[in-house]
C-alpha cells in the first residue's frame, strides 16, 4: 500500500509538472515577452557601450523601466537569447509563486485542519490560471520576484512576534537567566519544556550559534522589502507601514538594505543610477499613457474620465491621498488584531490603486485578497458559536471571493473599459476584512493581562 501511494504521488506531482509548463507555454505564446523583448534589448545596448535608459521600441516607443539594481541583476539574461531569458525568468517567477503560496497559504490549511502542502499547490495553482500571473510570466516581467521579496518578510515578522509572546508568557525567573544557561543548564531543555513536561535530566543542548539565533528569532525582518525597493520605487509604502505600525528595526534594516543596495549600483553604474533617479523614474508613461485601458490606477480611471492623456493632479492627489490614508489605517488595523498577511496585502492594493500606473501584472496582492475572503467567509460560515447574521456575513464573504477570483481570472476587453479591475481594488481596500486568528501584537506594557493564547499561529 505505501509503495501504491508512493506512485500515486508522483503521478501527481507528474501532471502538475507537465501542466505547468503547458500553461508557462501558452503565456509565453500569448503575450510574446513583450516587455522582455525592450529589457533585453535596452540592457544589450547598455552592454554595447549606449545608455540603459536610450534605447526606445521602434514599433511602440516605449523604453525600459528597470531600476539600475534590477538591469544588473538581470544582465546575465541578456546573454541569453530571449526566450531562453524568458523560460528561465518563468521559472524562477513560478517558484517565487510556490514560496508566496506556502507564506500566505500555509496558515490557513493548518486552521482548516487540511494537509499543507496539496492545499499550497492546489492554491498556487489557482493562483497560476490568474491574469496577473499569466501576464507577469508571459510579458517577461520580474513582479512575482518582488512580491515574494515581500511576503519573505512576513515569516520573520511571525518569528519575532512568537520570540515576543514566548518572552511575556514564559517563567519570569527564566527569563531573567543569561542565553548560556537557559540553554545548557542540566535538567532542562527548552524554555518552554517546563510548560510540556518534557525536560529530560541529564541532557544538556548546545547553544545556539549566530545566525541560527538570527533565522529563528526573525531579526531580519526588513531585509527583503528593502530589496523589492530597490527594484520597484512603489515598495516604499511597505516601509512607511513599518514605521506607522511601530516595528522600527524591520524599517530601519528595510532601509538599510535599500541604501547598500543603491550604494553599489552607483558604484557599478553610476551614470544609470543617477539617470534613474534623477529623470527616468519620474517620467511616469514612459512604459505606455497614463490614460491606456491597461492602466487600472486611480490615475488612469480619471485620465480616461476627463478625457486628458494624464490625469488632473490637484483632483488626483486628492482622491489618491484620501486612498493612501484608508489603507495605511486599515492596514495598521489588521497589524493590531494580529493579521500581518490582510496587512500587507492592504499595503499592496492601495500601492496598486494609487500609484500612477497599475497594470495586471500589479494587481497581484487581489489574489491574497481572494483567499483572506474566502478563509474569512469559511470561518463564519462554519462557525456554530456565531449568531446568524455573522453567519450570513460569512456567505457574502464566499460570494466576494468568487467574483474576485472571477475578475482576476477573465479580464474581458469590457471590464477595462469599465474599469472593473479598479474598483475591485478600490473596494478591497475599503472592505477587505482582518482575521483574528492570533492575539493582537504585544504593543503595550507587559503589566496588563497576558493574552489566553500567548503563542501566534499566522495570519
Amino acid at each position: 500500500m505505501p509503495a501504491n501511494n508512493k506512485r500515486v504521488r508522483s503521478g501527481w506531482v507528474a501532471l502538475g509538472v507537465l501542466v505547468t509548463v503547458a500553461i508557462i507555454t501558452l503565456c509565453l505564446r500569448w503575450y510574446e515577452l513583450s516587455t522582455l523583448a525592450v529589457n533585453h534589448q535596452a540592457i544589450r545596448g547598455w552592454l554595447d557601450g549606449d545608455g540603459l535608459y536610450t534605447y526606445r521600441d521602434p514599433g511602440t516607443q516605449t523604453g525600459t523601466t528597470l531600476p539600475p539594481a534590477l538591469a544588473i541583476l538581470l544582465t546575465p539574461l541578456a546573454l541569453l537569447p530571449l526566450h531562453g531569458a524568458g523560460w528561465l525568468l518563468a521559472l524562477a517567477g513560478t517558484a517565487a509563486l510556490l514560496l508566496v503560496a506556502l507564506i500566505v497559504a500555509g496558515p490557513v490549511a493548518r486552521r482548516h485542519g487540511q494537509r499543507r502542502t496539496p492545499f499550497v499547490l492546489g492554491v498556487a495553482a489557482l493562483a497560476l490560471l490568474a491574469e496577473p500571473v499569466r501576464a507577469v510570466i508571459g510579458l517577461g516581467r520580474p513582479e512575482l520576484l518582488i512580491v515574494a521579496l515581500v511576503a519573505v518578510d512576513l515569516v520573520a515578522l511571525r518569528r519575532a512576534a512568537r520570540i515576543r509572546h514566548r518572552a511575556l508568557a514564559g517563567i519570569p525567573a527564566l527569563r531573567r537567566l543569561p542565553i548560556s544557561r537557559r540553554w545548557s543548564r542540566p535538567g532542562t531543555s527548552h524554555p518552554g519544556a517546563a510548560h510540556q513536561g518534557t525536560s529530560r535530566p541529564g541532557i544538556t543542548r548546545p547553544r545556539p550559534g549566530p545566525f541560527r539565533r538570527i533565522w529563528t528569532g526573525g531579526s531580519w525582518a526588513g531585509l527583503g522589502t528593502g530589496l523589492a525597493v530597490t527594484f520597484s520605487a512603489t515598495s516604499l509604502l511597505f516601509v512607511i507601514y513599518l514605521v506607522i505600525t511601530r516595528q522600527r528595526r524591520a524599517a530601519g534594516t528595510a532601509l538599510a538594505t535599500a541604501a547598500a543596495v543603491i550604494l553599489a549600483a552607483l558604484l557599478v553604474a553610476p551614470a544609470e543610477t543617477l539617470a534613474w533617479y534623477g529623470t527616468t523614474m519620474w517620467e511616469l508613461d514612459r512604459p505606455a499613457p497614463i490614460s491606456d485601458p491597461g492602466n487600472q490606477s486611480l490615475a488612469g480611471v480619471m485620465a480616461r474620465l476627463y478625457g486628458f492623456p494624464a490625469p488632473p493632479v490637484l483632483v488626483w492627489f486628492s482622491f489618491g491621498i484620501l486612498l493612501l490614508a484608508v489603507g495605511l489605517i486599515r492596514a495598521r488595523s489588521a497589524h493590531t488584531e494580529g493579521d500581518e498577511v490582510a496587512a500587507f496585502t492592504l499595503v499592496g492594493l492601495t500601492v496598486a490603486v494609487t500609484g500612477p500606473a497599475s497594470t495586471a501584472a500589479e494587481s497581484l496582492w487581489m489574489l491574497p485578497a481572494v483567499l483572506i475572503l474566502a478563509d474569512t467567509g469559511l470561518r463564519r460560515h462554519r462557525s456554530a458559536r456565531l449568531p446568524r447574521q455573522a453567519r450570513l456575513a460569512g456567505t457574502w464573504y464566499l460570494v466576494a471571493a468568487a467574483f474576485g477570483y472571477l475578475t482576476v481570472v477573465a479580464t474581458p476587453a469590457w471590464s477595462l473599459v469599465w474599469n472593473v479591475p479598479a474598483a475591485t481594488m478600490i473596494l478591497l481596500v475599503n472592505i477587505l476584512p482582518s482575521r483574528h486568528a492570533s492575539p493582537p501584537l504585544a504593543t503595550t506594557s507587559p503589566t496588563r493581562r497576558r493574552a489566553a493564547i500567548p503563542l501566534p499561529r499566522g495570519g
